[in-house]
């Protein structure tokens, strides 16, 4: 038997000679690169692309089939790659076109006031949100997200700040749910700290307290305070704001809300019980949206909200794409599409600034894996 060290000669000078034949491969693509510009065609090639992964697997051992597949479909990814490169071709749905238009017509600056709608009332965590993103807002209050986004798509407010989740209790499915049916674009993220304090009416006592209001996901960050009020009925409402108004306006002293201390000085309520969520380090990441691309200078993320074939295979050679283009991904997000069933929609934030190449790279060739890509939005997060 040959000793470990010449069996790992052998494989350097195969890995070798594979990799010379790598970068033929490469200088014959561009050729066919100029061939495909001279005559008008498209990069992306779906019938010749099945052909030959069908065909990298009969020529394989058996055993080796489905590894003989991946490599040729890594392979195909890297010539279409490159001549995307070459020729500068845009997305089939103008991606790349549209973030080089919209970085080019946006201000250098990002506005220091504007009308910004959040949902709730006066208190809410969207409230702060917003005064973090802008210097001086001014702000009107939606009774639900939807109407949120309706008010920014309709021209009625010129951004909006919406919850996208929260470290201890995850996503808001239901904004999530609501991107599919908006038109929006995402220009700022920030985090908020989220410290709730449950209130009441002055002279309320703890052990008094028969039901407690607060959104839902108020609600589930202080599970285990409210484990130890067997009691209590909870009720979800709207927003924390709202459940903090809506104890106030009501006049008991056997209600209360989870909401943030600022609220016990807006509406006149009394501190029952302070930072009573589950976890200390507990944030809120919320969105300002617009309603046309905005892509402000040191944009450094971006958002994708795709639809994938329902085929095997087909979120592997997305996220290849990701890796082979070595973009970080911040989150991976997958919702129900209703109309269909057992299929998703997947939301996908990812770390690459949007001057980068990489990017370009990426919106000018996910189209080739994807029922359906839209570009949420290039932005930073406001620390």
């Amino acid at each position: 038997m040959a000793e470990l060290s010449e069996l790992r000669q052998q494989i350097d000078e195969i890995d070798a000679e594979i990799f010379r034949l790598f970068a033929e491969r490469g200088r014959v693509s561009e050729g066919v690169a100029a061939y495909k510009r001279e005559h008008g065609m498209r990069v992306f090639d779906p019938a010749r692309e099945r052909a030959k992964v069908a065909d990298a697997a009969r020529r394989a051992p058996e055993d080796l089939a489905t590894y003989a597949q991946v490599l040729m479909e890594l392979l195909m990814e890297a010539s279409r790659s490159r001549q995307h490169a070459l020729l500068g071709d845009d997305a089939p749905d103008g991606l790349r076109g549209a973030v080089a238009a919209a970085r080019a017509a946006t201000p250098e600056l990002f506005p220091r006031s504007a009308h910004v709608a959040c949902q709730g009332t006066e208190g809410a965590y969207s409230q702060i949100a917003a005064e973090r993103i802008f210097r001086r807002p001014t702000i009107s209050f939606a009774p639900t997200f939807d109407a949120v986004f309706r008010s920014v798509e309709q021209g009625a407010a010129d951004y909006g700040v919406l919850p996208l989740e929260n470290s201890t209790a995850g996503s808001v499915n239901q904004v999530f749910d609501l991107m599919r049916e908006h038109s929006f674009y995402v220009v700022r993220t920030t985090r908020v700290k989220v410290d709730h304090s449950l209130l009441a009416a002055p002279g309320a006592r703890l052990e008094t307290v028969r039901e407690i209001y607060s959104h839902e996901q108020a609600i589930n960050q202080c599970a285990e305070f409210l484990s130890g009020l067997p009691d209590v009925t909870v009720h979800v409402c709207e927003n924390t704001a709202v459940a903090a108004r809506s104890v106030a306006e009501s006049g008991r002293r056997d209600v209360a809300a989870l909401a943030s201390s600022a609220c016990a000085g807006l509406y006149g309520l009394a501190t029952l019980s302070s930072s009573v969520q589950d976890r200390d380090n507990n944030y809120t990441r919320f969105a300002c949206i617009s309603r046309d691309l905005e892509i402000y200078p040191g944009a450094d993320r971006a958002s994708l909200m795709i639809v994938l074939p329902h085929e095997p295979g087909t979120l592997y050679k997305l996220l290849a794409k990701f890796y082979a283009l070595d973009i970080n991904l911040l989150k991976l997000e997958s919702r129900p599409i209703p109309e269909r069933d057992f299929e998703f929609m997947f939301y996908f934030d990812v770390a690459c600034p949007a001057a980068s190449p990489e990017l370009a790279s990426l919106l000018g060739s996910i189209g080739g894996v994807c029922q359906d890509v839209r570009l949420l939005g290039c932005y930073s997060e406001v620390l």
